[in-house]
């Protein structure tokens, strides 16, 4: 069949994880949408699959389970996450419970998960193919050709070994770094965050619970296992995951500033191991007892992305790593995935209700741009100060407060969309907005010190800071959004800078210090 004499309202280059829960997103939305995914490899991927992005947050966790739907397919076949939870010093100690631990004692309110992106991947497809929507595995995409008239995007892609032209009104990029509307249109921009990375996969269960013996610690999380976290592994110019898959395996992996630490010097298995048994021995030794269960191995040279546009009025977009991407820290792929779908989503039911696209494309591209160089923030020239306990917590704790008190909290209460609610928003947004650069230079400013903590077997709760507990659970709350609710986050945001700038500078906590907004965290840090 000629695919031109068929076309489609979304075509969807990448079958991937952006690419399908788009497709999940456009058809519960537009159930009468004829979407095609084109995929260029075979489907369902293995488990286990060599992809990044297993680890998920708060938005993530809430645009899977809510937006899409699929809380219990992933309450099934996925695994409720524990946290982030940080170690510093660990690669000075042989027994885990000496190294300082950042985490939670329980978990939150609000949900994430630990995905096999194989496992999960495929239950997408299926789902979708049940669905009506037309999905082409084994589909090479050979070029496209964008319309600025108003007319058809067309699609050469290659099939069973045939050449067809696809027609659609609607063309997405979801290919990944493949980049296929970054390259043809021009779109890349360079980055001036500089990361690399590599990581690979154990058919094994690696559990940081077994890193130590000391009944006091392995008590600290009440019975819950730390396996489940996505647990980091911190020093000067970098960090180690440790990410728990189903079926009891494990990802492992490494991200690093590439002036500190050189990915030749890790870019293969062997060198891998090199580097951690002089970094980080106890990871070294816990992979080296189940060397003969890996199975992969990637590297990255630089995994920060940039596009001069995401969205178009022209009935084109980027999503997922198509378009940009920041720092795995923190796990934001799927928060971006997520809210970018939901921009996109919302262009093509509005032009299915011949509505006017252009005004809310040209905003949602301002306020994707905005979000993403505020997330960027986060993490330019911040890598030297990974080492430093003080500054990790302190700094971790001013991300959790920020992200939860305006991004989630906007994701949450669905108002990304809503153009006049987000436009009478702009003046606190801008407020908050200065307010975080001024932290993040303060973080920056503390990093440049280089300080490495040798640990000293401290636990920072994150269950026992106040404004954490609140904020988290806030997000939950079936409240409508409004501007008063964000002044109020606004208002504390500012007194939580006084406070940790203040922390930030000492070196000691006043015994018995309690403050409304972190509890007894001074005393845990002295």
């Amino acid at each position: 069949m000629n695919l031109a004499d068929s076309p489609f309202d979304v075509a969807i280059v990448g079958g991937g994880l952006a690419g399908l829960t788009l497709a999940m997103q456009l058809n519960r939305a537009n159930p009468g949408l004829a979407i095609s995914v084109l995929e260029r490899s075979q489907l369902p991927p293995p488990p286990a699959a060599h992809k990044v992005g297993e680890s998920t947050v708060e938005i993530g966790g809430r645009y899977l389970s809510h937006t899409l739907g699929l809380k219990s397919l992933l309450e099934e076949t996925q695994l409720r996450k524990f946290g982030l939870r940080f170690f510093f010093g660990s690669g000075t100690q042989t027994d885990l419970a000496r190294a300082d631990e950042l985490g939670a004692s329980d978990y939150f309110d609000t949900a994430g998960y630990q995905l096999d992106r194989g496992i999960f991947e495929a239950d997408l497809a299926r789902l979708l193919v049940q669905r009506g929507v037309d999905i082409r595995a084994g589909c090479h995409v050979r070029s496209a050709t964008v319309s600025k008239d108003g007319g058809v995007h067309t699609v050469r892609v290659r099939s069973d070994g045939r050449d067809d032209t696809l027609r659609c009104r609607w063309l997405i990029d979801a290919s990944s770094r493949f980049g296929l509307l970054k390259r043809s249109l021009n779109l890349a921009r360079p980055s001036s965050h500089r990361v690399c990375a590599a990581w690979f996969r154990l058919d094994c269960e690696i559990a940081v619970d077994n890193w130590s013996s000391e009944p006091a610690w392995g008590a600290r999380c009440n019975g819950l296992p730390r396996r489940l976290s996505t647990n980091h592994l911190l020093g000067s110019g970098y960090w180690a995951w440790i990410i728990p898959l189903p079926n009891r395996r494990t990802s492992i992996g490494l991200v690093a500033d590439p002036v500190e630490h050189p990915l030749d010097s890790f870019n293969t298995f062997e060198k891998f191991m090199s580097w951690s048994r002089e970094h980080q021995p106890l990871l070294a030794m816990h992979i080296q007892d189940n060397e003969s269960s890996v199975m992969d191995f990637h590297y990255l040279t630089d995994l920060a992305l940039n596009s001069k546009s995401v969205l178009s009025a022209d009935r084109w977009a980027l999503t997922g790593e198509a378009g940009v991407f920041a720092d795995p820290f923190y796990s934001p792929g799927m928060d971006y995935i997520g809210i970018g779908n939901t921009f996109i989503c919302d262009l093509v039911t509005r032009e299915c209700a011949d509505q006017d696209r252009r005004l809310h494309a040209t905003a949602y591209e301002n306020i994707y741009r905005s979000f993403f160089i505020s997330t960027m923030s986060l993490y330019q020239q911040q890598y030297i100060g990974f080492g430093d306990t003080r500054l990790m917590v302190l700094k971790s704790t001013w991300d959790y407060a920020y992200y939860w008190s305006v991004l989630a909290w906007m994701f949450f209460r669905e108002v990304l969309t809503d153009i006049p609610f987000m436009k009478a928003c702009e003046p606190e947004l801008h407020r908050v907005f200065l307010l975080n650069s001024e932290m993040q230079a303060q973080f920056r400013k503390r990093a440049a010190e280089r300080r490495n903590s040798p640990g000293r077997g401290r636990f920072i709760d994150q269950k026992a800071i106040p404004l954490l507990n609140d904020l988290n659970a806030a997000l939950l709350k079936p409240d409508s959004a409004s501007l008063l609710e964000l002044q109020s986050s606004r208002r504390r945001l500012e007194a939580l800078a006084v406070v940790l700038n203040d922390l930030l500078g000492s070196q000691q906590g006043k015994p018995g210090s309690q403050c409304s907004l972190l509890g007894d965290l001074a005393q845990r840090l002295a």
